[in-house]
């Protein structure tokens, strides 16, 4: 009775009062997230203070609804938290801080999952968002594996051949490092985003990175790969920053695991999505892509993000080279991958789709986005909330990208000196030029085009420009 005659006093000024209802902390190894969830739009001032280390956020004419006490603050900067009321109707929260922070913060509209936020992150200095960074002497040999890519492809555009023979006779002359072949493992959503939802309630970003730390076992196990997971953790990461992080790392190949939705139960199957050059080949493939670029404004990290306008970014880069070869090893490789989960699932469509995902924009690392099933359909999603259903999802992600690597090993990794060696120096070696097709080069080296599709495992007579053919002497 005191509480229903507290509320019918309280005047018409102070209805408009914002209360915060919940607040949600979100810990990743280079940031913290704390999301606000606010029952209206309120105005807040964020300032740090020190000695001690303090992060103090002002809320105007706002109540507080929980208990901060029960808060997980573990794995963040965060050590307490403590409010209080100021100037009457204000609210206070006070961060008591164990490491130097670097804060940020903005306001959220109202969506389709949350009411109006306010988000703070705590960024630290100098921190990796990396947990299993690559070895600093295998980024350096990858490095100059990037710089001689690029000067090839250079001297390609320009078409002097004197330049390409120099640096593909340098290529050949470098020994063996051995180096193992880095895969970015990308667990789709995160965070404050979980990604779609099934009808069990089962939150896409959570089966995701399950299914990614099993794909990462499996490649950190396997001799010659390594896998750096872009997120080890339930944190948000911007959709740019996830190719970056694969691009810091140097990574030969970036892959991002999904779990598909639609408004309807019935679709189902697994896909795999390349990067379209024109846009999606499909109608699904575009309303998917709107979808999955759609993370970036609800982490509120790119307010001003453009969905539509697409092809602007897509032709700069596709002026280079190595863009499109890129796009022929991603669609190779997707191929292959399509082909294991075939396998083990249905296939929502029989062929690698493309589309403007924004994860797959990355012009000289490919990539691909596996959708592994329909978490909106019943089925599907009993099936992705099974751990040994996960890991057998997992086995053949790799064993597609294993297979194309084997076939197509980076010169300087263990799997180029494994498969030179097996071959006992009984080949040469040629890199393809512009305009040579796979009979030209069988008749200039007097050899059966046949020997030449086995010797180099080739499907048919697709080859790419810059690609290193086996050449079989006698």
């Amino acid at each position: 009775m005191l509480l229903l005659s507290a509320l019918l006093t309280i005047s018409p000024l102070s209805a408009l009062a914002s209360d915060v209802d919940n607040l949600r902390i979100w810990a990743a190894p280079d940031h913290a997230r704390l999301v606000f969830d606010l029952s209206g739009a309120t105005k807040a001032n964020v300032f740090s203070l020190n000695n001690p280390s303090r992060l103090v956020i002002d809320l105007d004419d706002s109540q507080l609804q929980l208990d901060t006490s029960r808060l997980d603050l573990s794995g963040s900067a965060i050590s307490g938290i403590r409010t209080g009321k100021r100037n009457g109707d204000d609210l206070r929260v006070v961060l008591d801080l164990s490491r130097e922070v670097d804060p940020k913060h903005f306001t959220l509209a109202p969506n389709d999952t949350y009411g109006h936020r306010l988000v703070v992150d705590l960024e630290y200095p100098g921190a990796s968002a990396i947990q299993n960074p690559i070895d600093p002497i295998e980024a350096k040999i990858r490095e100059q594996e990037i710089a001689t890519d690029r000067a090839l492809a250079e001297a390609q555009a320009s078409g002097d051949r004197d330049a390409q023979a120099t640096l593909v006779a340098q290529e050949k002359a470098m020994p063996h490092p051995k180096r193992d072949i880095i895969i970015a493992v990308d667990a789709g959503h995160g965070g404050e985003d979980p990604g779609a939802i099934g009808p069990r309630g089962t939150r896409e970003k959570d089966i995701v990175l399950a299914i990614a730390r099993q794909l990462e076992k499996i490649i950190s196990s396997t001799p010659g790969f390594k896998a750096v997971m872009i997120r080890d953790g339930d944190y948000y990461v911007g959709l740019r920053q996830r190719t970056l992080l694969a691009r810091d790392q140097k990574a030969d190949f970036f892959v991002s695991v999904h779990a598909d939705a639609f408004k309807s139960p019935r679709p189902n199957g697994s896909s795999v999505f390349a990067l379209s050059q024109s846009g999606a080949t499909s109608e699904t493939a575009k309303w998917l892509a709107v979808s999955e670029n759609r993370s970036d404004l609800i982490g509120g990290v790119d307010g001003n993000l453009d969905l539509t306008d697409k092809d602007k970014v897509l032709r700069g880069v596709l002026l280079d080279l190595t863009m499109t070869a890129t796009l022929n090893d991603s669609l190779a490789v997707g191929g292959q991958v399509l082909d294991q989960l075939g396998q083990i699932n249905n296939l929502h469509k029989p062929r690698v789709e493309q589309a403007g995902f924004a994860v797959l924009k990355s012009p000289d690392i490919p990539s691909l986005l596996i959708e592994t099933g329909f978490i909106s359909n019943p089925d599907e999603e009993g099936r992705l909330r099974s751990s040994n259903y996960q890991r057998t999802l997992a086995k053949a992600i790799f064993a597609g990208i294993n297979a194309h690597f084997r076939r197509n090993p980076p010169p300087a990794s263990m799997l180029a000196w494994q498969r030179d060696r097996q071959r006992g120096g009984e080949t040469n070696e040629y890199r393809i030029q512009p305009g040579d097709t796979l009979s030209e080069i069988a008749s200039q080296h007097s050899v059966p085009v046949q020997s030449l599709r086995q010797a180099n495992e080739l499907n048919g007579d697709v080859i790419r420009v810059g690609q290193v053919l086996h050449i079989p002497r006698g």
